[in-house]
């Protein structure tokens, strides 16, 4: 496979990409960096702001929306780098101290977002993670959020399976993904794990091909692994990177990967912070902007 970086900047900790399909456009984060980015006909802007920023998901209306610690805003994509025009839209998860982390969107263009305790400082620089404050929750084009589940460690990869009717989500302190069954009511079932722990990583974001099978970002394992729907491994994808973060799917045919990634502040590969792409030859699921 060959890998190539998708700009020359390395990033503290790169997250969260989302490709716009209609007008091939991606999506991505820093979240240590405190910036959301977007790259468009091979130029990237960015928009900074003061405190960590999770998601970078554009809507049906033409504006985005960026999870930030203190809540969940509408930005502006017209206004400036440094001034972003920025409208509080909901405050998703109430629990003090904790900061938005994983948010996609579903097939109904719903915002489902994961929470954790906040772990970085007023400089981005890492804090101890001392508590499961985490939860998960579903906020629709209103800006009403609905709790899904708490007590939750690092929320990562949210993917829907079986014609919607499952959750597939990780919790990185857990080392697993689980499997969540969505009742009638909207709520989850009773979970299972879906995939269990590997030596390899810890599951960080994840992406959905075509065939249904799921391309996760390992934490720590210099690698992405392909699971088949019924959660077995069907292939580990090597990649020059120590802690990829997440992935997703684009490119004119949907079949090129773009992956994201963190740099270490000490033993870092060359390419380690880098957003990378690579064609993959399959063709991947796109994603769902916000429907409100």
């Amino acid at each position: 496979m060959k890998w190539l970086a998708v700009c020359d900047q390395r990033f503290k900790l790169a997250e969260g990409p989302f490709w716009d399909q209609s007008r091939q456009s991606l999506y991505w984060v820093d979240i240590a960096g405190f910036r959301a980015l977007r790259l468009h006909q091979g130029q990237v802007r960015h928009w900074q702001f003061n405190e960590p920023v999770s998601a970078f998901i554009p809507t049906t209306q033409g504006d985005a929306l960026v999870t930030l610690a203190s809540g969940v805003y509408r930005l502006n994509l017209e206004s400036s780098a440094d001034a972003p025009g920025l409208a509080l839209f909901c405050e998703a998860d109430p629990v003090p101290g904790n900061r938005a982390n994983e948010a996609r969107c579903d097939s109904q263009g719903r915002l489902w977002l994961g929470s954790m305790q906040n772990n970085l400082d007023a400089k981005g620089g890492d804090v101890p993670l001392e508590r499961r404050s985490g939860g998960l929750f579903r906020v629709d084009a209103r800006g009403q959020s609905t709790p899904l589940l708490g007590g939750q460690g690092i929320v990562n990869t949210l993917l829907w399976a079986d014609d919607d009717s499952a959750l597939l989500t990780a919790d990185s302190l857990d080392g697993v993904i689980y499997r969540y069954p969505i009742l009638t009511d909207g709520s989850l079932g009773e979970r299972r794990i879906w995939a269990a722990q590997h030596v390899r990583g810890v599951p960080d974001g994840s992406a959905m091909d075509a065939q249904g099978y799921v391309w996760n970002a390992r934490w720590g394992g210099h690698c992405i692994i392909r699971f088949a729907p019924d959660g077995s491994i069907d292939r580990i994808v090597e990649v020059p990177l120590s802690h990829p973060t997440s992935c997703v799917f684009g490119g004119p045919d949907m079949t090129i990967l773009f992956v994201t990634s963190a740099r270490p502040s000490s033993g870092a590969l060359e390419l380690d912070g880098c957003v990378l792409s690579v064609e993959t030859g399959i063709q991947g699921l796109a994603c769902q902007r916000f429907a409100g």
